[in-house]
């Protein structure tokens, strides 16, 4: 979109836009962006509270009073935390992350539990999954996980296999959980993904060791590992500052 708004530009058309991941919108530069401070899919915030829509809107569109640019401001407002109303009725007996198992161990012992709703999820939509960015299976991947975790290593060498395999293992989840009982809603699976999971605790685990880091990209690539709302409860803090942010 960046690209596409300096094009539209050179035709002395002026555009604004609103960016969900405030680094990327900084390194691309486009000539206006408002930066929110939402969930990824939501960037004029709750579904249903025109208010906030309106006011996010307006304050993009006012962004069109600035001849100059690059411009990229922050929206001031955050959305309220959801409450889930109802969680997953989940089968499955997740593995205590505090339990004394190895990481490997216990990751893989609960990919295994899950297999069979995510083969059902996948069966309950003629085969059609959005896990298969990685070129490993989940198995491989989270097997890989669990022995850095082991290992006390991180992959520095490896962040784009990395970035990969965690994206393909959280949709794993989730889609795992859509098919099984209950009526829940989507925060509610991020909820029990984040906080009940082993594969939630890793992932944390591996944020704050990238953060420890104290390098601002690694700092910035911690961001793809968990969610900006799941690291202000991993901080006790109500909004996190985000690694790599101004």
């Amino acid at each position: 979109m960046a690209a596409l708004s300096y094009f539209i530009e050179k035709q002395g058309i002026m555009t604004t836009g609103i960016s969900l991941v405030r680094e990327n919108t900084a390194s691309m530069r486009p000539p206006r962006s408002l930066w929110v401070s939402f969930p990824l899919g939501r960037p004029l915030g709750n579904p249903g509270d025109s208010a906030v829509q309106h006011r996010v809107i307006a304050a993009a569109l006012a962004l069109l009073n600035r001849s100059a640019g690059p411009v990229l401001e922050d929206f001031p407002e955050e959305l309220p935390a959801a409450q889930p109303t109802d969680a997953p009725s989940c089968p499955v007996s997740f593995t205590s992350p505090t339990d004394n198992t190895s990481w490997r161990g216990k990751l893989l012992k609960e990919l295994g539990s899950l297999e069979p709703w995510y083969d059902l999820a996948k069966r309950s939509r003629q085969g059609r999954t959005a896990v298969g960015v990685s070129d490993q299976s989940a198995q491989a991947n989270m097997a890989k996980l669990g022995q850095l975790l082991d290992d006390q290593q991180l992959p520095l060498t490896e962040l784009a296999w990395f970035k990969h395999a965690i994206e393909d293992l959280k949709v794993y989840y989730l889609e795992a959980l859509t098919a099984q009982p209950g009526n829940y809603t989507v925060e509610a699976l991020q909820q029990t993904l984040w906080q009940d999971t082993a594969l939630g605790a890793a992932l944390k685990s591996f944020y704050h060791q990238f953060c420890a880091l104290k390098e601002p990209q690694l700092q910035v690539f911690a961001r793809i590992i968990l969610p900006r709302e799941m690291a202000g409860e991993a901080t006790g803090k109500s909004r996190a500052k985000e690694p790599g942010a101004d």
